[in-house]
């Protein structure tokens, strides 16, 4: 099956941002990196398989500084957020986070950011890959309200995995660890200003740590690190594979700004539109709930020998000769010992159960739409770890 190609070389350039934890990541073994959010991210250290395990069974850190943040704040802060988003934000209080869409004016998934509530007039939306400070300076303009909108000097690391709670316990103490799932405390280490977070990308049990002080990256990753020898903490990337079995999608690559959430299984349940909030994608949203849509994205499995890391280009879904759609993720599960993936099919195509086909660059191959997540549908691991 088709492997990560490796006869491109990856060049770094001085306008490619680099993470605060750049050097440590270094020294941890990172072998690749990738762009997002005009930032460069660690992609692999080992063996994207050990590195699953050891996510799995043990506990990891990752660099993550490339989820930048928009920050807003002033008296109308509350207001404005929820002008970006169809999910209703009024009962939303301080320290909570909430997964959240900002949409465009016809309905276009912007961006996936979790949002964190710092104080009533005070919120982060910690962002997937797109520029949306730009959109939300954009809708600023125009909305007359008083708020003051930029990026913070804001630098998250994830630690992930089933003893990332003993580890965040010895570090912040027990007010931080025992904390509810999508919850989020402001405290400190031997100084190190951070907000951490009972949230992450791999839906185990997991926290984020958001520095809020760039200059002291080395500081926080060695606190960390020195932590966790006894738990034997290890740095790895983002799992591709967990990320996929949790139902997990990656904003640009699954979805983008011409999709929106009624076409994204399991996302039609961030509009919220039993209530009377202003928002600047409801006229479009309520269009699109009442119309229905042509398309959805969709889990399937797939049929065959175990696929490699991840897709290098989009698989087309074929009935006969037409193109009909579209896989745009695709893994193993080590422990589910199936291949996972994400696809655009027509509407008539979506139904748990049916059959699909797909051409692969080593031939045709089929699937079946699959419910997801794939694994865990209840989130227990994450919420009642």
């Amino acid at each position: 099956m088709a492997e990560q190609n490796s006869s491109f070389p990856f060049y770094f350039a001085s306008w490619y941002k680099k993470s605060p934890y750049f050097e440590r990541t270094v020294e941890a073994g990172a072998t690749s990196w990738d762009l997002y959010n005009h930032m460069l991210i660690p992609t692999l250290y080992d063996d994207d398989v050990k590195e699953y395990w050891h996510l799995v069974e043990k506990v990891t850190l990752w660099d993550v500084a490339v989820e930048r943040q928009v920050e807003i704040t002033g008296p109308d802060a509350a207001r404005f957020t929820q002008l970006l988003t169809p999910r209703d934000l009024s009962q939303t209080r301080p320290e909570q986070c909430k997964y959240v869409l900002l949409c465009a004016p016809d309905g276009g998934i912007v961006n996936d950011p979790i949002l964190l509530k710092l104080a009533d007039d005070h919120f982060w939306l910690s962002l997937a890959d797109s520029d949306a400070l730009l959109y939300a300076l954009g809708v600023q303009a125009f909305a007359g309200l008083d708020v003051e909108i930029r990026e913070p000097d804001v630098s998250p690391l994830q630690i992930q995995g089933p003893l990332s709670k003993p580890l965040v316990r010895k570090l912040f103490g027990d007010d931080v660890a025992d904390q509810r799932y999508y919850w989020h405390k402001q405290t400190e280490v031997h100084g190190i200003p951070v907000v951490v977070s009972r949230t992450g990308w791999s839906a185990e049990l997991g926290y984020e740590v958001y520095l809020r002080d760039s200059s002291l990256a080395n500081d926080l990753w060695d606190a960390i690190m020195a932590a966790g020898e006894e738990f034997e903490l290890r740095a790895i990337a983002p799992s591709d594979q967990r990320r996929m079995e949790a139902g997990i999608f990656n904003y640009g690559n699954d979805m983008d700004i011409t999709n929106n959430p009624f076409e994204i299984t399991g996302l039609e349940r961030l509009v919220e539109l039993d209530n009377d909030n202003e928002f600047v994608s409801r006229a479009s949203l309520e269009r699109i709930r009442d119309e229905g849509v042509q398309h959805k994205l969709v889990g399937v499995t797939i049929d065959g020998d175990p696929l490699g890391m991840w897709l290098e280009d989009f698989w087309p879904v074929v009935e006969g000769s037409d193109r009909i759609g579209r896989l745009v993720s695709a893994s193993y599960s080590p422990r589910l010992e199936v291949n996972m993936g994400f696809a655009w099919v027509p509407i008539d195509r979506a139904a748990h159960g049916t059959r699909i086909e797909i051409t692969s660059p080593d031939g045709p191959m089929t699937a079946t739409v699959s419910p997801l997540p794939f694994l865990d549908p209840k989130k227990e691991i994450p919420a009642k770890s």
